[in-house]
């Protein structure tokens, strides 16, 4: 199965021009370690299994993890409303807002990027340049004094801002700015070695340049079309292999109790298509059975994928430094394994 997995993978490459990582685990057998392109086009460097990729909102589920860290340790619930938590004004917000409904996407606080208005992330950064975007504390500005967009719990819209939200929660209760939160008591505690918050403009050696291809053939980076750091919401850079390790930490409760484990798993809220959604995590289903857990991210030179699949055990892991292709490597290798 892995050299035919292999050669069904090499075949969707042919027909495409996929850059980046892809890891497919089952347990500890490694049915497929594959990379393409380059991690800088410049200098013609290749990606390779330990390149760190951005995953853009991939790293939601980080901050889910964080919060039931600290609903287990008592510090707050799932009910606590967000006024509890947060000393900021938020003029036009719903006295109501849950931890529970900004964690499942259904508290109808406005988003910083709407995509019903805003057909281009990069449109954010006009008026707010993107090097000045390094805490979740500088996003507040953004949607802070907007509208909500729907009674809390009355539906699912999927939301960056809510997570923003998440961020300064956790900021506030642990006294630790997000980013050192994640890197000790997620990062470190999971073995994710090479994983973290870094900086566009300080970036680390091993890390892939994103990268926006144009219709003509030529190319830029992103640095001038994302925050300069990420953070709750997304923008962390990890290796396929640390994602993995991710997995394998937060299914044998590493980084959560059992029973809070299953709650983050839970499918509390049906999603889009034939998604429902835990905390900070995607949940495929197939005749009312959780075929799939997963996470993705998309930004302008990122995307990402990556699933862990119950029955089998198998996890993988699809790090890209283009703006599209990991959704199509993800689902040729679901086709061919009979995921």
């Amino acid at each position: 199965m892995t050299n035919q997995l292999i050669t069904h993978i090499e075949q969707i490459q042919d027909s495409g021009t996929f850059s980046g990582t892809i890891l497919v685990q089952k347990k500890d057998a490694v049915l497929a370690n594959i990379s393409y392109g380059y991690a800088n086009r410049a200098d013609r460097l290749l990606n390779h299994t330990g390149t760190r990729f951005g995953i853009a909102s991939g790293c939601k589920i980080f901050t889910a993890v964080a919060i039931c860290q600290l609903i287990e340790e008592g510090k707050l619930s799932a009910d606590t409303k967000l006024h509890e938590c947060l000393d900021v004004k938020f003029p036009h917000f719903d006295h109501n807002i849950t931890v529970h409904q900004l964690l499942t996407h259904t508290s109808g606080v406005p988003d910083y990027f709407d995509e019903d208005a805003m057909g281009d992330f990069e449109q954010l950064w006009i008026d707010r340049p993107m090097y000045h975007m390094r805490t979740p504390q500088d996003f507040l500005p953004l949607f802070q004094h907007e509208q909500m967009k729907f009674a809390p719990g009355e539906r699912f819209e999927y939301n960056n801002a809510g997570f923003i939200l998440l961020g300064l929660i956790i900021e506030k209760i642990s006294g630790m700015n997000y980013s050192d939160y994640v890197q000790s008591r997620i990062f470190e505690k999971a073995g994710m070695r090479d994983s973290g918050y870094f900086e566009l403009d300080a970036l680390p050696g091993g890390t892939a340049t994103g990268y926006i291809d144009r219709e003509d053939g030529t190319w830029r980076t992103n640095i001038y079309s994302l925050p300069a750091k990420g953070g709750p919401d997304g923008g962390a850079f990890v290796t396929a292999p640390d994602m993995i390790r991710f997995w394998d930490s937060l299914m044998n409760f590493k980084l959560l109790s059992q029973a809070m484990t299953m709650k983050l798993l839970t499918p509390h809220t049906e999603g889009e298509g034939d998604d429902y959604y835990g905390y900070g995590v995607w949940i495929g289903m197939k005749n009312k059975e959780i075929y799939k857990y997963h996470v993705m991210g998309y930004d302008p030179g990122i995307c990402f994928h990556s699933a862990y699949y119950p029955e089998t055990d198998i996890t993988l892991a699809v790090c890209a430094n283009i703006s599209i292709g990991a959704y199509r490597m993800m689902m040729g290798i679901e086709d061919e394994l009979g995921l």
